[in-house]
């Protein structure tokens, strides 16, 4: 069932119910999925290659977020040092290639450009299926990459052809976008604890 179904007259009663199918769409979420993210998140970290994530619209804003939270996060307490870079933030660039050759190319295009055999990539995406995406991932396993999908909804795509899915069950952009972000952070602060001194780890803020 879609969510909302109905109108709600009440601003709490919709958080409650918003709320709810946030913890519903969090749980969804496989552990072994988690546990293979992290270990190729970590693994490239420490092999010292380059990890390239992309996303449209607030998946964008995720993939530029992941980027703090791992360069510099995950340098706090620990001895790695990522190479973490959004797809999505170079706008004059991303530009060009949409006017010029196709939106459709604006991840792809940079990532046959940057990439190399054994660096990774992570997409984001609700619906799993935006064409950018796709093809991201396609020119990735070309040129010998692994990939990371986040994607909800019915998966589309992106979660036939990565190596490693992160699927949010969910139906709403903000419950699905919310997970994604949620198992960003996790992510990052995982790796970055599992790398620090362990006497260490209850006396910082993450």
């Amino acid at each position: 069932m879609n969510f909302p179904s109905v109108p709600y007259s009440d601003p709490a009663a919709y958080f409650a119910a918003y709320a709810e199918r946030l913890a519903k769409a969090a749980a969804s979420v496989r552990p072994e999925a988690l546990a293979a993210a992290a270990a190729l998140m970590a693994d490239a970290m420490e092999r010292d290659a380059q990890i390239y994530v992309c996303g449209n619209g607030g998946s964008a804003a995720i993939a530029n977020h992941l980027v703090c939270d791992c360069v510099k996060s995950i340098q706090t307490d620990t001895e790695l040092k990522p190479r973490v870079h959004s797809l999505s933030s170079n706008v004059p660039f991303m530009t060009a290639v949409a006017n010029d050759i196709s939106y459709a190319e604006v991840f792809a295009y940079q990532l046959k450009s940057y990439g190399r055999p054994g660096d990774l990539l992570l997409t984001i995406s609700s619906s799993g299926d935006s064409e950018n995406i796709v093809r991201a991932i396609a020119a990735a396993h070309d040129i010998g990459m692994a990939s990371i999908a986040f994607s909800g909804f019915s998966g589309g795509r992106s979660a036939q052809m990565a190596q490693t899915v992160l699927h949010v069950d969910s139906d709403n952009y903000g419950v699905v976008e919310d997970v994604h972000q949620s198992l960003m952070h996790a992510l990052a602060q995982f790796i970055r604890q599992s790398k620090m001194p362990a006497e260490l780890v209850a006396t910082r803020r993450f």
